[in-house]
């Protein structure tokens, strides 16, 4: 499938990655969208499932957000036109959902989010606003008109009395109509307004990273919970000094030879990166098989020739430090040594998995086991 509009990952992520918007037209040929909009609205009657509907006028009031779950009554009384039911993370629920984002991993595993689905009557849209992070926006049922350009931050006029970041007095500067399978990739900034121009559905892909200030308060968290960081700071060569008010330079030279000792240890960094992103967004649906399974009985279950694939909802990722590999799945980090280390780029790959490179691995007791655990936590299941 010719996803980038004839461009290959390399030169997408060169060229446009992070740097400007690109219309791909009939980037899924013929798509058909595996949801429809009565689907999306049962979903988002459902405890556990993240779901919104933004209201253009709700009563006088501009731009209104109801946060889910919703009753089936709610959605009877809606209005005709002019609203959006937004639903996060819909690849968690629907594995043909979660199948697109195999087309998406020429961007690493640790930078994609999720997809969330929105469902729009004629003239609905969340408003003219602008997001923090890369997206694909793919029109999967219906019509969609895009107005996109422009770069927007904190600074950009906003719309009053409405809990949304809707931009006021903004116009942007291409137009275009997305038909089922066109595709429109926006960076980071960009201010975008969707209005649907029939029952529409659109799926977006989004990304994610980290804040500045996630990663100082994330890692040092991660340093503060090991037990070297409960250690007093001592000072056995104390003299009596002129002053008892003076903090003498070299207290401060002994803080920041620990506070530089702890931040520079680029394992721990490495652990706790791994761990951080592959925490699963949603604890609901990586949840323990309900039979738990012995060795054997995984064992016998990968000689029948069955499918592995990842829990919807499960992220992996791994990350090589010298003589070992650290595979991380949903939050949890393990230590591969020796021939265990091809396992953990084998599971990342793909969400499924290789099966005859796995079944050979798997001869070996603790990675049979690694597996099993892996199975019984809810990270991978049969087909």
């Amino acid at each position: 499938m010719d996803m980038l509009g004839g461009l290959t990952p390399s030169e997408f992520l060169r060229d446009y990655w992070q740097k400007k918007p690109l219309v791909i037209r009939q980037a899924f040929p013929a798509f058909e969208c595996p949801v429809s909009a009565d689907e999306l609205a049962g979903l988002a009657c459902e405890e556990g499932v993240e779901s919104r509907i933004v209201i253009e006028d709700d009563k006088g009031k501009p731009w209104q957000l109801h946060n889910g779950p919703f009753s089936p009554e709610q959605f009877s009384e809606l209005p005709e036109k002019d609203w959006t039911l937004l639903v996060q993370g819909l690849d968690h629920w629907v594995p043909e959902i979660s199948d697109i984002l195999e087309h998406f991993r020429f961007v690493p595993n640790w930078r994609l989010d999720d997809i969330m689905a929105s469902y729009a009557p004629v003239g609905g849209s969340v408003g003219p606003h602008y997001d923090q992070y890369d997206v694909f926006l793919l029109q999967a049922q219906g019509h969609r008109r895009w107005t996109f350009g422009g770069h927007c931050d904190h600074t950009s006029p906003r719309v009053e009395g409405t809990p949304l970041r809707i931009l006021s007095s903004w116009d942007g500067e291409e137009t275009v109509t997305l038909a089922p399978g066109d595709m429109l990739y926006l960076p980071p900034g960009i201010g975008h307004h969707g209005v649907a121009e029939d029952d529409c559905i659109t799926l977006s892909v989004g990304f994610r990273a980290p804040t500045v200030d996630d990663v100082l308060t994330g890692f040092t968290d991660f340093l503060c919970s090991k037990s070297a960081a409960a250690e007093h700071i001592n000072d056995p060569d104390l003299t009596v000094q002129e002053n008892p008010g003076t903090i003498k330079t070299d207290v401060i030279d002994k803080l920041d030879h620990i506070i530089r000792e702890q931040l520079g240890d680029r394992r721990n960094l490495a652990l706790w990166f791994g761990q951080y992103t592959t925490a699963p967004k949603s604890m609901d649906i990586v949840v323990p098989a309900e039979a738990p399974a012995a060795p054997e009985d995984f064992a016998e279950a990968l000689s029948s020739g069955e499918q592995l694939r990842w829990n919807e909802g499960s992220r992996f990722a791994y990350h090589e430090l010298g003589d070992e590999t650290a595979l991380f799945v949903d939050g949890e980090q393990y230590l591969l040594r020796g021939d265990a280390t091809p396992l953990a780029p084998l599971l990342c790959a793909s969400s499924r998995v290789e099966m005859t490179a796995l079944c050979r691995l798997a001869q070996d007791e603790a990675l049979l086991g690694l597996l099993c655990t892996l199975y019984n936590q809810g990270s991978i299941y049969f087909e």
